[in-house]
Formats: structure tokens, C-alpha cells, sequence
């Protein structure tokens, strides 16, 4: 070989050896870092937690009956990161009588530091908010065959005292027949209901100040 060729390899050796060592500090490191520091939730350089949050996302809106938009999707998740400090140490109650299809967006409440609680129907919701306090209830509006079983709950909440704000979540949600005075917010898409918990948690912090 040309002595050309290795000065050249020569030259080129060192640089790939400091990104394999950068790389091999990274990923040792990484999980003791967050353990250690909580609050450490993103590593913007490699986009490891972005790309966390927008796959979660695209889970959560195969299953919503209104198309996603994917332009949208990555406001979410810029707000998300943006409103990181509102959002760590939320508890969240999510009353459905099928979690399964919820669990991408509790996974991605509970990525950025939020307690996801889930109960299967109005029953199991009363007692979890007796034990303890929840900053925001997720509720579905059908229920076990009952096709207002998530409207009921509003009025159980009433005769409980429970002022918990409640988000209502549910693919055949259909704003144009109303919302109940009760409902803080109510949607088929689950960007919006991103949108909603940032919002109502926001409120809860700065109120708080």
C-alpha cells in the first residue's frame, strides 16, 4: 500500500475511536445519570426521548377514530418538552373499561414523570379518588354496554364533592351534540388530550404559586 494511503488512515483512526469511546460512555452512563437526576429527561443530541415520544404518538393515533396529522403530533411533543416542569409529579386517574387501548398515551404521561392510575369503571374511580388526590380524571363515555356511563360518573363526582377537572376520551366523542358543563374538555384525538393535560396542569402549578 501507498505510504499516501496510510497517513491518511492514520489521520481517520483517532476520530473514529473518540465517537466509539463518546458513544460507549453514553450508554453506560445514561440510566445512572436519570437514576441519579430525575429530573434528567432528555438527551436532545441523540433524540432518544423524542423519538420515545413520538412513537408513543403514532400508537395513540392508530387507534383514534379522527386521522393524526403528523405536523401536529410534533407540536405535542415540542410542547411537552417545553412544559416538562408542569407536568413531573401529575397524577392522572384514567377510567376506561379498556385501558389496553389507552396504554401508549399513559405510557407517554408517565415518560415525562406523570402517576397513571387506571380503574374500570365508576365504582373502582370512587374508591382510587377516595384514597388518594388526582390533578386530572380520563374518563370514556361508554361504558360496559352502557352508553352514558361516563356522563353518570359527572354526577357521581357532584354528590362525592369531587372537583377533580375530567378530560372525556373517547373514539365516538362528538362535540356538535355538547359537552357537559362538568367536563373540562372533551375529545376523539389524542394530541388534544395531550394538549388538555399540559393545559390543566399548568393551571394547577402557576395556581400554586
Amino acid at each position: 500500500m501507498s505510504q499516501a494511503f496510510w497517513i491518511a488512515l492514520v489521520g481517520v483512526v483517532p476520530g473514529t475511536l473518540w465517537v466509539a469511546f463518546a458513544m460507549f460512555v453514553f450508554l453506560t452512563l445514561r440510566e445512572p445519570i436519570i437514576q441519579r437526576f430525575p429530573q434528567v429527561k432528555t438527551f436532545k443530541g441523540f433524540g432518544i426521548e423524542v423519538e420515545l415520544a413520538e412513537e408513543l404518538l403514532e400508537r395513540a393515533a392508530r387507534g383514534a377514530e379522527t386521522p393524526v396529522r403528523t405536523k401536529a403530533s410534533k407540536g405535542v411533543v415540542r410542547r411537552l418538552d417545553h412544559a416538562a416542569e408542569f407536568l413531573v409529579g401529575g397524577r392522572i386517574l384514567w377510567v376506561d373499561d379498556q385501558p389496553g387501548l389507552n396504554r401508549p398515551l399513559a405510557e407517554l404521561f408517565r415518560a415525562v414523570g406523570m402517576t397513571v392510575d387506571t380503574a374500570r369503571s365508576t365504582e373502582e374511580a370512587l374508591v382510587l379518588l377516595k384514597q388518594g388526590t388526582y390533578d386530572i380524571i380520563i374518563s370514556d363515555i361508554e361504558r360496559s354496554g352502557d352508553p352514558r356511563a361516563g356522563i353518570k360518573m359527572l354526577r357521581d363526582l357532584e354528590r362525592h364533592r369531587i372537583l377533580t377537572p375530567v378530560v372525556i376520551y373517547a373514539m365516538r366523542f362528538n362535540p356538535e351534540l355538547g359537552v357537559d358543563y362538568r367536563i373540562f374538555a372533551g375529545t376523539n384525538n389524542p394530541n388534544e388530550v395531550v394538549h388538555y393535560v399540559i393545559d390543566l396542569m399548568e393551571r394547577a402549578r402557576m395556581s400554586l404559586k
